[in-house]
């Protein structure tokens, strides 16, 4: 029995969280060609980079990291918001189907209202309450419909030990305040990038592409608040932290206030193992350190 071949495979958001774990643990697939896109390579407001780059190159699966990713921003700067996370990824997808090439399209659990109760399926009803959510969910139908060998891998949370994140923001302000103040009643599960990236590639590697929506976040559930205390207790940090409730923080965009996904699926079709939160959190924090970003 022959070994696979190797997979081509590109990756945008190159400097983005997600793009960075995936290159972090690129070494663990040899045999795979990875080829990384930063924004300046493909500027995802210019179709015309995008239909060049994607003429000139052929891969076997297309990560797509890459978005505008700036909740409150996005309330006011609709056109670009959707132009980049709905419009660009749709033409994506077109273009990628021509070549019969696999697509990945990363999205949120913001494409829910946070009015659930229970974990959220993939078959759970969407009604994104930000636009930053609306952008995603219509990139995720335009995606889903142009190349029909798509997923679309919702996460939430999002931290890792590169870019900007609740973490790393948490470790920067217990270092330099005495006391900071959460929300504590938005619940939802956080989700280490690494593990996602780890996940991702599992799925590529698995030899039966499954197309569809699929959900992905650490185990277990909690609140930004606790995230933030459990965060204080592995670094050690002395500063204390207050709950607020949501209108405590007012922002430009609302948030769900309960958006945890059920990951049964992915379990079932991919025999995938999650990792709690608590267990990623403590491993990042120390990667964090360990490296110094």
């Amino acid at each position: 029995m022959t070994d696979p071949l190797p997979y081509r495979i590109a990756v945008t958001g190159s400097n983005g969280q997600l793009g960075k774990e995936i290159a972090r643990i690129a070494k663990d697939h040899p045999r795979d060609r990875f080829i990384f896109l930063s924004s300046e390579e493909f500027p995802l407001e210019d179709p015309e980079k995008i239909k060049t780059w994607l003429d000139q190159h052929t891969v076997d699966f297309f990560i797509h990291c890459a978005a505008y990713t700036s909740v409150d921003k996005a309330e006011s700067e609709k056109e670009k918001v959707f132009r980049v996370n709905a419009e660009a990824p749709g033409l994506i997808a077109d273009l990628l189907a021509k070549k019969k090439t696999r697509l990945v399209y990363i999205s949120t659990d913001y494409v829910f209202n946070g009015a659930s109760s229970a974990p959220l399926a993939e078959t759970a009803a969407t009604d994104p309450i930000n636009l930053y959510g609306a952008s995603k969910l219509q990139g995720e139908h335009l995606v889903l419909r142009n190349n029909p060998d798509s997923q679309v891998i919702r996460t939430s949370w999002l931290y890792s030990a590169y870019g900007n994140n609740f973490v790393k923001t948490m470790m920067r302000l217990m270092k330099e305040k005495e006391f900071v103040r959460v929300v504590q009643d938005q619940q939802g599960s956080p989700t280490y990038a690494g593990d996602l990236a780890k996940a991702i590639m599992q799925m590529l590697e698995s030899g039966h592409f499954i197309p569809g929506i699929y959900h992905y976040s650490n185990e277990g559930k909690t609140n930004w608040y606790d995230f933030a205390v459990e965060i204080k207790k592995i670094t050690g940090s002395t500063c204390q932290v207050l709950p607020i409730p949501s209108s405590g923080y007012p922002t430009p965009a609302r948030r769900p206030a309960y958006s945890l996904m059920d990951k049964s699926k992915i379990k079932k079709d991919y025999g995938i193992q999650i990792p709690d939160w608590k267990s990623s959190l403590a491993f990042c924090i120390d990667l964090i350190n360990k490296q110094g970003v």
